[in-house]
């Protein structure tokens, strides 16, 4: 049953190589298709999450068709302190995800603009792997600082060093103020490229309404949205989980049919970190080693198909 599982579930057997028409992410059959998933933590924080078995046990137990890598930039361990050791970790988990069959984001998981730093690290990632169906490339976590302008020549210099190597996947592009202006974006879109898609990142205790309706507003004005980042809980990844707001945004999400991820897969002591500690470092997780939002999450997950047969 597991070899059924694994040669007719995986998500980029049947979905194959992405594409946005309008503002729609499409499969290579061209009918709609969103992803759903998990982002794992910082890699210079949580590396030991970065393996094959959590890419897999995530897929296979927790629905998840897409996970995001998110590879920390600056701080102590990260990109430019130790390079080599970053690429591994991002490596791993892409690795592990086509293996798996499921969709992985290369995330520059940064608050500032590091052009240079960025340019070399997703050239050589395109170079090793824009022949998978199963990479998308996140150029921007999170802009704290830096105006659309900004955000934008960095985008398209990325972007432009990325499609020397890699003419088709799908690239996420990151706006102002953590990712929640996307009237910017919408007013003024990058063009000459296919397959760009723009983040939004919604922490439900901390954004409500008001954040929803900026978007639906962006992607009526023809803005094709990705939520690369989300979370029941405050925007600092603390507090309460608001379960009415979340809700809300879930049912949003599944009406527009948005992909969107959950942050995160790390066991740090905070409440949008989805493990105890006691969780394995390869998965095969038991309820008690779930957090409060990590039960909660999954039960959303896996309340979704795997795969839409289409």
């Amino acid at each position: 049953m597991a070899g059924l599982f694994t040669a007719i579930g995986q998500p980029v057997k049947i979905h194959g190589r992405l594409k946005v028409e309008g503002t729609q992410l499409l499969d290579e059959n061209n009918h709609p298709y969103a992803l759903r998933g998990m982002s794992l933590g910082w890699s210079c924080f949580w590396p030991r999450f970065y393996t094959a078995g959590t890419v897999d046990w995530l897929y296979k137990d927790w629905n998840c068709s897409v996970l995001r890598a998110a590879m920390g930039v600056e701080p102590k361990g990260g990109y430019i302190d130790n390079p080599a050791a970053s690429k591994a970790l991002i490596e791993a988990v892409v690795d592990g995800a086509i293996k798996s069959g499921i969709y992985v984001i290369i995330d520059w998981h940064s608050h500032h603009v590091n052009l240079e730093e960025a340019t070399t690290f997703f050239g050589e990632m395109a170079a090793k792997y824009g022949k998978y169906p199963n990479i998308i490339y996140e150029l921007f976590n999170e802009p704290a600082q830096a105006n659309w302008p900004q955000v934008k020549a960095y985008a398209e210099a990325v972007i432009k060093v990325i499609r020397e190597k890699d003419p088709d996947n799908i690239i996420l592009v990151g706006c102002p103020k953590w990712d929640q202006e996307v009237q910017l974006p919408a007013a003024d879109p990058i063009k000459g490229y296919k397959n760009l898609m723009y983040t939004m990142h919604f922490y439900a205790g901390t954004h409500k309404q008001w954040l929803r309706d900026r978007t639906d507003a962006a992607i009526k004005a023809g803005l094709p949205i990705f939520i690369s980042e989300s979370a029941g809980m405050q925007a600092s990844g603390d507090g309460p989980i608001d379960y009415k707001e979340w809700q809300l945004y879930i049912d949003w999400i599944n009406k527009n049919n948005l992909s969107w991820i959950t942050w995160s897969v790390s066991d740090k002591n905070e409440t949008c970190s989805v493990l105890n500690t006691s969780a394995s470092s390869t998965g095969h997780w038991k309820d008690s080693d779930l957090k409060e939002s990590g039960v909660k999450i999954r039960e959303y997950l896996k309340a979704y198909p795997l795969v839409n047969k289409n």
